[in-house]
């Protein structure tokens, strides 16, 4: 029984249990990261990660659970203040958490950037489609057609391909996967803490209390079976296209690049660091 709860050494005791909404998926993605961090060889998060997260639900993944240093900031803000953090303290792990609202809607310039400079995150986008904590507006995420407290005719227009714009703006490492594939989710949250460069996994979680609702899907278990009929894992070689697939899932780009904040130390500040010889 000891050995069920061993992640609980990364948490803070006196906030837990976590205010999530029951069935929120938000609670499988903090689990599977603490696992990776776990399998990675980490013994604690302080003094090896700083978190930092914008607004919305999945913004509180981190703040105040996680046993390390983290910093909550305004809406669709948490990208350049993690740049600041990572050209500081370049031997620190710096992730972000957000959801599609905080990081696609109202941050988008600042994540595309991050991706272009290859700044050396870990960028976790949990996409509910909707802006779960204000309401069930639509997000740029929202799929096309579906009815929201902003579009009650249906919207209108397509629903954003995130992963694919992080890829084609330059990347090191992006990956998309649902809450109803922890294996591969675990495994790409691994991958992304050891790329050098900008990595970025998108998750699509379920929200029974907002987005659920609006798809006739009231139980969360509704909604992951929903993401396993809805989606396709892309083999090697596939495009990011959509098709008729509502989710396309998969590791879209691996590659070597020199980061950002490496480059800046070496061309700017004529230094050699030693993480990364």
């Amino acid at each position: 029984m000891k050995g069920r709860y061993y992640l609980r050494k990364f948490l803070r005791e006196e906030h837990l249990p976590t205010k999530f909404c029951p069935g929120c998926g938000l609670g499988i993605v903090m689990n599977l990261f603490l696992k990776a961090v776990d399998e990675s060889g980490y013994k604690e998060l302080s003094g090896k990660f700083v978190f930092v997260s914008g607004i919305g639900c999945s913004a509180w993944i981190p703040s105040p659970y996680f046993k390390a240093d983290s910093i909550h900031v305004t809406h669709g803000r948490s990208i350049p203040v993690a740049t600041g953090i990572k050209l500081a303290k370049p031997e620190l792990k710096v992730v972000v958490f957000g959801g599609d609202g905080d990081l696609a809607g109202i941050g988008l310039h600042h994540l595309i950037f991050a991706a272009h400079r290859n700044v050396e995150l870990t960028v976790i986008m949990c996409n509910n489609m909707t802006y779960a904590m204000t309401g069930g507006q639509a997000a740029p995420t929202t799929p096309y057609g579906v009815k929201t407290v902003t579009t009650p005719y249906g919207k209108i227009s397509k629903e954003l391909d995130i992963s694919k714009i992080l890829v084609d703006a330059g990347s090191s490492y992006v990956a998309r996967w649902t809450t109803a594939h922890p294996i591969q989710l675990k495994k790409s949250f691994k991958k992304a803490l050891e790329i050098n460069g900008f990595s970025f996994v998108e998750v699509y979680s379920q929200c029974p209390t907002r987005f659920g609702k609006e798809l006739n899907m009231f139980k969360p278990v509704e909604m992951m079976e929903w993401f396993k009929r809805n989606s396709k894992v892309l083999k090697k070689g596939e495009t990011i296209e959509n098709g008729e697939m509502k989710l396309v899932l998969g590791e879209f780009v691996e590659r070597k690049r020199h980061g950002y904040c490496e480059l800046y130390y070496r061309n700017i500040l004529g230094e050699e660091l030693e993480k990364w010889r």
